[in-house]
């Protein structure tokens, strides 16, 4: 039996340094073979940044995937293809920089994962994420013993809808983008783990990690303002699967939730 940690949405610094805190901890308490995480809300709240991702990665963390924040900070364009276990996601155009997939190993076991967006009520210009995702699990038969695929939407409907067209070909679909951690983790019936939020890895008392009183005065009267990173109740969310190597089919997966 294998076990993969997938962490939810890192936000800012407040996520960054739970993860750098917390991580190594709980991988060597738990056993945990593979860790993957999504940075794309690591710089500030939006985008990552270089130095952000080789520190991220400096952590623990096996692969980081990217979603509709991907290209929020100036330069990243530049710098995403050089550097190793970062991915954007796989239903971008064609002509974005960047890998669409990672192939992670352990104990002799290939873990391949990759990120779709979901459309609906989504604005990044991006491929049908369920035509995308049967390319791509096509493309990597073979090449690894088991499939992750992340979907960042802010639909469920559209997370759930993934989930059972590619449940018994992949080994987990789990969803991010929303920052709320859902209670739907389940296996589904032909052995694909499923989770529609893992949740988000930063501060708690915030809206959806940014300060509580700027976006409550936007909601009210509508006025732009700056909604700046949290700072309190920091944690570590995301989804722990434990995988059968002979079958490479999920066994179980449960909420993982570290507090700073």
């Amino acid at each position: 039996m294998l076990k993969l940690l997938f962490i939810g949405d890192i936000v800012g610094r407040p996520g960054r340094d739970v993860v750098a805190e917390r991580l190594p901890r709980l991988r060597s308490e738990r056993a945990i073979d593979f860790v993957i995480a999504n940075g794309e809300n690591a710089a500030a709240g939006s985008g990552i940044t270089g130095t952000i991702a080789k520190s991220i990665l400096g952590c623990g963390v096996d692969a980081i995937t990217l979603g509709d924040h991907v290209w929020d900070q100036r330069g990243w364009e530049n710098e995403i293809s050089q550097i190793e276990h970062v991915c954007r996601p796989a239903n971008l155009p064609k002509a974005c920089p960047g890998w669409d997939h990672l192939i992670i190993e352990a104990r002799g076991f290939r873990v391949a994962v990759f990120t779709v967006l979901g459309r609906t009520f989504m604005n990044l210009k991006a491929e049908c994420p369920f035509l995308a995702a049967d390319r791509m699990v096509e493309q990597l038969k073979g090449q690894a013993d088991a499939i992750i695929v992340e979907i960042h939407a802010e639909a469920t409907s559209e997370k759930q809808a993934l989930g059972w067209h590619l449940d018994g070909r992949v080994t987990a679909v789990l969803g991010t983008h929303t920052h709320v951690p859902t209670a739907d983790a389940c296996i589904l019936p032909q052995g694909t783990a499923f989770m529609c939020d893992v949740g988000m890895t930063g501060p708690y008392a915030s809206v959806l990690g940014r300060e509580i009183t700027p976006v409550v005065e936007r909601f009210i009267d509508g006025m732009p303002r700056r909604f700046e990173v949290a700072t309190e109740d920091v944690r570590l969310s995301g989804a722990l699967i434990e995988i059968s190597a002979s079958m490479a089919r999920a066994e179980k997966i449960e909420l993982v939730t570290v507090r700073k």
